[in-house]
């Protein structure tokens, strides 16, 4: 995630920030610039852009329930922006702590669509298309005291992302974690994960990547129903280590290739929050290079992957050992064996695609 700056005094902003906490400034992030600008009003709701007053914006609708800081062009004939577009249904309001619930999707959902946005993939609402776009269901379901019907199973069904609501509460979602042995679950993990799943249909299924993602995971056609029941009853395939980057990727391909396809994006968002915080791995013991770092390129840009491994490995070395130093375990508990870097290479060369292939 980029480091933003205040057109007007200079502060340091960050991606969720509303208001300027040196200045004042009202702020709103600009997709189409990628930018989170400061603004000046004409106090009838419209904005401007302080260092660009030509055109004028509308805060997003969901901005009213303080889940939202996206702009939309004033003139453009619609009222939420391009992260809210995609909702088709967010939690009932009507029950108090849903509201906060909701706050926590929407700022996961709109980090996945920063970083979908930056990877320039194919994104479009299933209201404007119903075939290939997608939309999200925020439903209460699973965790007991959320639930208002039948029971909700977050997953993905051509185009559908579902999520239960419960995911965002601290509480069951660490029940979830130790329940289904899952040591790194996360809100935004499962945004990621599900997009991986929708990104499959839209780049993978039927065209020229599928015969070459079976070499890389398998065939997908194997019965998925029966896959999930034995994963749940087992668990991971023996040394599931040194073949997938989780247990649960063990389960079926596509499973194998969601969990890949969300481990890339964690990647190459992080490794842009370490460059634009100017990190630097230097280790002023040992003599081993492969231990040291410097991200001088823009990691959604950087079409080498051996380069984004070679500042990911120590960027990670190092934050582990930050965390040891707090009394906490692996900030990033991950092996990443060969078989998965080819996986991950896979995603990479998927998403930094030749424009000239055509999605599904």
């Amino acid at each position: 995630m980029k480091l933003f700056e205040c057109q007007h005094c200079g502060q340091l902003l960050y991606f969720e920030n509303t208001r300027c906490e040196r200045c004042g400034h009202v702020l709103g992030y600009l997709p189409d610039r990628e930018d989170l600008v400061t603004l000046t009003g004409d106090g009838g709701g419209l904005w401007y852009a302080l260092d660009d007053a030509g055109e004028a914006f509308a805060f997003c609708a969901n901005a009213a329930y303080d889940v939202c800081n996206w702009l939309v062009p004033a003139a453009a004939g619609f009222t939420h922006c391009r992260a809210c577009q995609l909702n088709r249904t967010i939690p009932n309001l009507d029950e108090p702590k849903n509201l906060l619930l909701w706050r926590r999707l929407e700022a996961a959902k709109h980090r996945l669509v920063f970083g979908l946005l930056r990877h320039r993939l194919p994104l479009v609402s299933k209201f404007d298309d119903t075939e290939k776009g997608l939309a999200f269901d925020f439903l209460a379901g699973s965790g007991a005291k959320f639930r208002e019907g039948p029971q909700v199973i977050t997953g993905h069904s051509r185009g559908l992302i579902t999520i239960d609501i419960s995911e965002a509460d601290d509480a069951e979602r660490e029940r979830h974690r130790q329940d289904l042995a899952e040591p790194y679950r996360t809100l935004l993990g499962h945004f990621r994960h599900e997009s991986g799943h929708y990104y499959w249909e839209r780049l993978v299924r039927g065209g020229v990547w599928h015969e070459a993602f079976r070499e890389e995971f398998g065939d997908e056609r194997y019965d998925y129903g029966s896959a999930l029941q034995a994963h749940y009853a087992n668990g991971g395939k023996p040394g599931w280590q040194e073949q997938y980057v989780s247990s649960y990727a063990s389960a079926h391909p596509w499973e194998d290739f969601a969990e890949t396809w969300a481990h890339y994006l964690h990647m190459v968002d992080t490794l842009e929050t370490a460059a634009a915080f100017g990190l630097r791995v230097r280790p002023k013991t040992g003599r081993n290079a492969v231990l040291e770092m410097d991200i001088d390129f823009d990691p959604f840009r950087q079409d080498n992957f051996d380069a984004l491994v070679a500042a990911w490995l120590p960027l990670t070395y190092a934050v582990n050992g930050l965390n040891h130093s707090m009394g906490q375990q692996d900030l990033y508990p991950f092996v990443l064996a060969p078989t998965v870097m080819g996986k991950l290479r896979f995603v990479h060369g998927l998403i930094h695609r030749d424009s000239e292939v055509e999605a599904n």
